[in-house]
């Protein structure tokens, strides 16, 4: 099985970094931007785990090392089987 998780600050916490990328996009000509979210992402391959239980393995791995859930908010996406 293999998985997505981003992690981005929360909504209400300020997020320079994503600031500083909008600003940057401004000035090259993308003036259309209005807010730009940095944040992380990790590719996870787990073993031969169904569905629901390869869920609840990833969320306990964002809650226990991924994703600062003080600041931070994280989404979880099963993309199917592992490459072999």
């Amino acid at each position: 099985m293999k998985a997505r998780v981003t992690v981005y600050p929360r909504r209400e916490i300020l997020d320079p970094q994503g600031k500083a990328i909008r600003e940057a996009l401004a000035r090259v000509g993308f003036e259309e931007v209005r807010e730009v979210r940095a944040g992380k992402s990790f590719e996870i391959e787990l073993g031969d785990l169904d569905p629901a239980r390869a869920g609840e393995r990833l969320r306990e791995m964002c809650e226990r090392l991924l994703a600062n859930t003080v600041v931070e908010e994280y989404v979880v996406e099963l993309e199917g089987p592992a490459r072999s």
